[in-house]
């Protein structure tokens, strides 16, 4: 088994990386675990408390619980995902059966910043965009997927999202074995760690 952790600021475009990664490889040897299932259970919260949460902190990432899952996919050991409702702000009470694959890509924002999860990575890629790219994405996805409203999301960003960027997420990139460009230059970046994938596979 081969598992390769992406990481990168928020909006930088990991899930479309990710997407590039496993178009070409083979169907059914490939299974994507995402940051964002592992949020903490905050069932205990008020709706009112959630939402003042800071999600970009690696405190409020579950790492215990993916760390214990990576080694269990590992073990050649089936998991339970949790599935998180961005409307709720919450975990739900479903869970999504996830089967050991040759290939597991983990990708999302702090990945990188927990030395245990760090470990269990064969491959560590960074992904890299420009501030004013990523807010836009951000922005964008926010409003039309996650029914926030544009004060909400530029009041988040301002004082939660740049601030953890900074402090949290940008220096990873120093852990990461592969930077990857997200722009039109990054095809050759893709190609290496489809490669290594390749030839892991074979």
């Amino acid at each position: 088994m081969l598992i390769i952790g992406i990481g990168g600021g928020t909006g930088s475009g990991k899930t479309t990386v990710v997407n590039q990664i496993i178009q070409e490889l083979p169907e059914g040897e490939v299974t994507v675990i995402s940051q964002d299932s592992y949020y903490k259970d905050l069932s205990h919260f008020s709706m009112e408390k959630r939402v003042q949460v800071n999600f970009d902190h690696p405190n409020a990432i579950d790492f215990d619980l993916l760390v214990q899952h990576l080694i269990l996919l590992k073990e050649n050991t089936f998991i339970e995902q949790p599935v998180y409702s961005f409307t709720a702000h919450n975990r739900t009470k479903e869970t999504l059966h996830t089967t050991p694959k040759k290939v597991i890509l983990v990708e999302g924002i702090l990945i990188l910043t927990n030395p245990e999860l760090r470990a269990l990575f064969d491959i560590k890629v960074f992904v890299q965009a420009d501030s004013d790219e990523r807010l836009i994405r951000r922005l964008k996805r926010d409003i039309s997927e996650r029914g926030r409203d544009l004060d909400e999301v530029l009041s988040r960003y301002q004082n939660t999202l740049k601030p953890m960027h900074q402090q949290f997420i940008e220096p990873t990139a120093s852990f990461a074995d592969i930077i990857i460009p997200n722009n039109r230059y990054n095809n050759v970046a893709i190609d290496i760690v489809r490669t290594i994938i390749n030839e892991r596979l074979s």
